[in-house]
């Protein structure tokens, strides 16, 4: 074992550094700081390299988190980076928006142990931020191009992922998006707070140079049909991604004021990146000056949460039918949205909309946790009589 791990005897977990919460409601900006590399090395010593890495176990993809870490440790960043880079087309990305307290981190084994986590996602971000400023990232070099043709249809992350991992093998590839810009989910849901978008855009361009072709502003289905694609290529692929959301039906429901929550991060995104938006500008899709009630306790809530305060809203209020110990979002991110004023009200659940045209308030019935679901969380159950109404000017349906 190397002399440069191990350390989290003596060294103490560590977050980068956050901006005071005071300032970093005022703007969109990413919120918290960039390791330095010596603090990136420091902080990856810290990793027990365990004989079962469980970090690398509840990775959806499987990352090899030890073993960068540990090249971290040493400095030897650009082998860490390839490492990264060979089970993982976007490290930067998950970095950042991954719920690494809820998978990597949370299941890593010093955390267990009471020491706290590896800051692995951090860690994850500062490795491939530091390839790209080294220009150790290049564009796909094909030895020899296949003669086939593939139509991916979605230009967000899986969509992305795919056509790079063909392009390597050879295959001809034109991405057809409905958005003007590529990126999906990255571009237009995920605020910047969270994910900048100069780190999707150089993605986006390495693609492009790399001979992806991309059509934008392109709805299958509408502009051009699937039978057209089928004649144009070998192959196509379908990554158009989640935008619908899940209903909730309830009384009032047709009340104005009600949105979906990709309909509300959408127009903020768009407004951002310097487009116009008509019903962000009309006030429609703007929480500033609004009792807000955002319902749903994942990480597309906390997003619409902290885009709300961001936005200058009045209040802003999270509903959540369980508790903070089983909600399916990071941890982390709702510390975060606490520390900027969002109220949490856990254990609720809507019951009816009320107003005339435009919704006005809330009804809210109280809930328990009873026995453990399929889910393995505890399922929530209604309280008999235990009705309250909030007010609200807007609500933004978060949950899929």
């Amino acid at each position: 074992m190397s002399e440069k791990m191990l350390k989290f005897v003596n060294v103490d977990m560590q977050m980068p550094l956050k901006r005071a919460k005071d300032l970093r409601t005022e703007d969109f900006k990413e919120i918290y700081n960039r390791f330095v590399h010596d603090k990136a090395k420091e902080q990856s010593s810290r990793c027990s390299q365990c004989g079962v890495p469980f970090c690398q176990i509840h990775c959806p993809l499987h990352n090899n988190i030890p073993d960068w870490l540990k090249l971290t440790a040493e400095g030897r960043l650009q082998e860490a980076h390839e490492l990264a880079h060979s089970t993982n087309n976007m490290p930067e990305i998950c970095g950042s928006i991954c719920p690494q307290d809820r998978l990597c981190e949370g299941n890593c084994v010093i955390e267990k142990a009471g020491h706290g986590t590896v800051t692995i996602g951090s860690i994850e971000k500062f490795i491939t931020d530091t390839a790209w400023e080294k220009g150790w990232i290049k564009p796909i070099k094909i030895l020899k191009e296949i003669n086939q043709s593939i139509g991916i249809v979605g230009a967000g992350p899986a969509g992305l992922a795919c056509a790079e991992e063909l392009r390597k093998l050879g295959y001809k590839i034109t991405i057809y998006d409905r958005y003007d810009r590529p990126g999906g989910l990255l571009i237009y849901g995920i605020p910047n707070f969270k994910l900048e978008k100069f780190t999707v855009e150089r993605r986006t361009n390495l693609l492009s140079k790399s001979g992806i072709k991309f059509i934008q502003n392109c709805e299958v289905g509408k502009d051009i049909s699937l039978n057209e694609l089928r004649k144009k290529h070998d192959a196509i692929l379908i990554a158009t991604g989640v935008y619908k959301p899940r209903e909730v039906n309830l009384p009032g429901s047709d009340l104005k004021n009600i949105f979906p929550a990709m309909d509300f991060l959408t127009a903020s995104n768009r407004k951002g990146l310097g487009d116009r938006v008509e019903n962000f500008d009309n006030g429609i899709l703007n929480a500033e000056n609004k009792n807000v009630i955002i319902i749903g306790g994942g990480d597309t809530g906390m997003d619409c949460v902290r885009t709300a305060v961001r936005q200058n809203a009045k209040s802003v209020k999270c509903l959540y039918r369980r508790d903070r110990e089983n909600m399916p979002g990071s941890v982390r991110e709702v510390y975060n949205a606490e520390e900027e004023g969002v109220e949490f009200i856990w254990l609720s659940n809507p019951k009816k909309f009320i107003g005339k045209l435009k919704v006005s308030s809330v009804l809210v019935e109280k809930m328990k946790l009873g026995k453990i679901d399929s889910s393995g969380r505890k399922k929530p159950e209604l309280i008999p009589n235990s009705d309250f109404e909030i007010k609200s000017d807007m609500v933004i349906k978060a949950r899929f």
